[in-house]
């Protein structure tokens, strides 16, 4: 099978899965309501997910260094559709709806990683750096679709078919795997295979390391902001009373989800134009500018803030497809699977710990206000440092294809 074709089968089949990714986030403020929860309860459903997710993903991507991505892609898969039905049928509450959401993030977990892992094994250089980048835009235009499928919907049966439609997209990214993804026997690197869930190289690759931080606090930003935007637009409507605004929280949550996806795929472009380095860097810093400043939005307008949620989401997803593709491309072949590993681990983790964090705040400001929020998406801002001490520090390398920071003098 060709690369191409392979990679149209993976991204496809992740499509499907992906489709009800945020149907719990479109859904949070009826949650938060019918099920009388504080906003740390909602923020612990959503970072459930993430947390199974971080917890799971060493074991199951790690695996396929050893055997065929597709087992573990498929019983992933399968696992994900039981958990959408699950929640959509039984969920009733706090503590069910944890349960299944842990097993969808367990589900996801052996289906994003080993997908994004079959790929970069068929393509080295640019040319991988572009596979990884059409991976991350399907799963962000699906993602993206999610809000906005699961507003229709829900509208039409009820939120429990709002949930169970995810379930339907897993089922049928299962069948797509099973008849159309190719067996694949696990790489071979040029040293020594890794003993299983052996990390301790992978830690030491400081330019993998360097690109996997700036995925964490990537994720956090990412999980916060797709986590809570529709509850904040929701606030800033009331807030500024603006009745039934002319584009609805979930339709602007969309929105700002796809044209992410266009800023993931660009910015893997500019990466390689610019410099991987330097490229992140600007992104992050200007990310931190506007978190510090949109909670501040809401007091004045529905449509300046909605305006700044989309400016803010396309600087949060522009670096998503730059910083995987910088971990994959400074990964070992023999290793690659243990490096995404660890990558997705720590972003994930963000994506547990962001979220929570939002509504722990919100709760300790007193509810949902123009102070409280401010104080939320600064605590976001102050996260993201992280990213550039660490580019500062471990110094990535640029990968094959990427403009050098440097440019070689040719002599005369």
């Amino acid at each position: 099978m060709t690369p191409t074709r392979m990679i149209a089968i993976v991204c496809v089949s992740q499509a499907l899965a992906q489709i009800g990714a945020y149907s719990v986030a479109a859904l949070l403020p009826t949650f938060i309501e019918i099920w009388d929860l504080t906003y740390t309860e909602a923020g612990w459903i959503i970072g459930a997910f993430f947390a199974a997710y971080t917890i799971s993903v060493p074991f199951l991507s790690s695996l396929t260094d050893r055997i065929d991505p597709k087992r573990v892609y498929l019983a992933s898969t399968a696992l994900l559709a039981i958990a959408y039905f699950g929640y959509a049928a039984l969920a009733e509450g706090f503590w069910s709806a944890i349960f299944f959401r842990i097993l969808a993030g367990i589900g996801w977990a052996g289906t994003y990683m080993p997908g994004l892992k079959a790929l970069s094994d068929l393509v080295e250089g640019s040319r991988q750096s572009r596979a990884v980048a059409a991976h991350a835009a399907a799963v962000g235009v699906s993602g993206a679709f999610s809000f906005v499928l699961t507003g229709a919907v829900t509208a039409l049966g009820g939120w429990e078919w709002g949930v169970a439609a995810g379930g339907i997209g897993a089922a049928l990214a299962f069948t797509t795997a099973a008849f159309l993804m190719p067996a694949q026997q696990p790489q071979k690197g040029n040293g020594p295979r890794l003993s299983f869930l052996n990390f301790g190289p992978i830690l030491r690759n400081k330019s993998a390391m360097a690109y996997s931080l700036g995925y964490f606090v990537h994720t956090w930003e990412m999980s916060s902001l797709r986590t809570w935007v529709v509850a904040f637009l929701f606030f800033t409507a009331a807030n500024t009373g603006t009745e039934n605004p002319v584009i609805s929280p979930t339709v602007i949550a969309t929105g700002l989800a796809l044209l992410g996806v266009w800023a993931s795929v660009s910015g893997n472009e500019l990466a390689i134009r610019f410099g991987r380095q330097r490229f992140i860097l600007a992104i992050m810093i200007a990310s931190m500018v506007l978190a510090s400043s949109i909670g501040f939005a809401s007091a004045i307008s529905y449509e300046l803030t909605a305006g700044l949620c989309v400016l803010y989401g396309i600087l949060v997803w522009a670096d998503s497809s730059s910083l995987t593709a910088g971990t994959a491309g400074s990964a070992n072949p023999g290793q690659r699977g243990s490096t995404l590993a660890v990558h997705s681990m720590m972003g994930y983790a963000g994506g547990f710990f962001g979220p929570l964090t939002v509504g722990l705040i919100l709760d300790l400001a007193g509810g949902t206000g123009v102070t409280a929020w401010t104080m939320a998406f600064g605590s976001i801002a102050v996260v993201v440092m992280i990213g550039p001490i660490a580019l500062h520090i471990l110094q990535p390398k640029e990968l094959p294809g990427d403009r050098s920071r440097v440019q070689p003098v040719n002599p005369t």
